[in-house]
């Protein structure tokens, strides 16, 4: 299922009048009645009708950023979050209708388009096409994420045009109203009952032709141009995380917005670390003699530093022993995590013969104390063969 936001064009801090706004943008584009027989069309006005009636309402709203479309579906909040999509256009009609007050009427003048958009039809404009977003892949080491680091790269995107300023006339006397739609950008039919619209067929709704082209972007407003940037990578990111980049889509047309840019992150796995949330996990090998006797350990930190840690006598292996404070900075700025050290004892292999006659003698020496998990272990074997 696509994220709401993203289907309307929106970032999540987005206010209602900038939702209802982008809807509003998107219904009239997508439409089916400007968009007779298209399939895609009439696909991407169910969605965004979906994403509208959800982030519309502040209780969905809320619910749906916190624990995403299925929570909805659980809550039974019903519409169409009880399942995936709007499974019929009534339903996205009656969004539609809903969100605007209603429909045009019977025998009137004015257009559904017209009382539902306020469209003015003495040559309102086209407030001009946000353009579109972009994304791409960032991989960054281990070391990078825990400290944060700045990367460069090049795109290839739309830009304004600087010759004639996204005009895409060579002159401004170059600029025309549409003879076909008197520079409204709609043409007005009747259709039974209702008075629709669509986009005009000569300007594509624009309400302006360009009789003399620029020279450079001929008749676009938009070139392509390749743009170096850094990125900033804030400390603490790990694998799936998408930073935004406000601005750095395509160049809008007709004076629109320019996209944003999605850099997708991916964090190269360590040799010796691992990343649970903010814990770092780590495992530390020991002798049997350091885990039996107890010991101090120097260990480094996933940030670049150094921490002391005492073993205590008699660990046994598997134990796990946590270090405030040295695990992933949160990348919301938050106190960092903690590392967690997980004692493995080795057991030792290529012995010589003085260390096994050792060994030996250290065995008869062994009491039933010095190994309580063998003792319970044998102590319930008896009981078991014993019934």
């Amino acid at each position: 299922m696509s994220d709401y936001y993203e289907v309307l064009g929106l970032s999540r801090s987005a206010t209602q009048d900038e939702i209802k706004k982008a809807y509003r943008k998107n219904a009239l584009k997508y439409h089916p009645d400007r968009n007779p027989g298209d399939k895609q069309a009439e696909k991407s006005f169910k969605e965004i009708s979906e994403a509208y009636e959800i982030l519309s309402d502040e209780k969905k709203r809320q619910i749906y950023d916190q624990y995403g479309a299925d929570a909805l579906r659980g809550a039974g909040m019903g519409g169409p979050s009880d399942h995936a999509g709007f499974s019929s256009m009534e339903e996205a009609l009656r969004t539609f209708m809903g969100a605007f007050g209603g429909g045009g009427q019977p025998g009137g003048g004015d257009s559904i388009f017209d009382s539902f958009f306020g469209f003015d039809p003495e040559g309102a404009e086209d407030e001009g096409r946000q353009g579109a977003s972009k994304k791409m892949n960032l991989s960054i080491s281990f070391e990078e994420a825990m400290k944060g680091v700045e990367k460069e790269a090049a795109l290839n995107n739309y830009a304004t045009c600087s010759k004639c300023d996204g005009s895409g006339a060579a002159n401004s006397s170059s600029i025309k109203k549409c003879t076909r739609c008197r520079g409204s950008g709609q043409i007005h039919q009747s259709r039974g009952f209702f008075s629709m619209t669509s986009v005009c067929p000569q300007c594509y709704g624009k309400g302006k032709t360009v009789t003399d082209p620029c020279s450079d972007c001929h008749g676009d407003g938009r070139v392509k141009k390749k743009q170096h940037i850094k990125i900033k990578v804030p400390a603490g990111v790990d694998t799936g995380m998408r930073l935004r980049m406000s601005g750095y889509g395509d160049a809008g047309e007709g004076g629109g917005p320019n996209g944003d840019l999605y850099v997708f992150i991916s964090v190269e796995p360590h040799s010796v670390f691992q990343r649970e949330g903010d814990d770092i996990s780590v495992e530390l090998p020991l002798s049997f003699s350091e885990a039996a006797l107890g010991c101090k350990k120097e260990l480094p930190t996933p940030h670049g530093g150094s921490c002391r840690i005492s073993i205590p006598e008699g660990t046994q292996s598997g134990k796990t022993l946590r270090v405030k404070g040295e695990g992933a900075p949160n990348v919301h700025g938050r106190s960092k995590g903690d590392m967690m050290v997980k004692v493995i004892v080795e057991t030792p292999v290529s012995l010589s013969e003085k260390q096994k006659d050792l060994l030996r003698q250290f065995g008869e020496l062994e009491k039933e104390q010095n190994s309580p998990r063998k003792r319970s272990f044998f102590d319930k074997l008896k009981v078991f063969f014993s019934n």
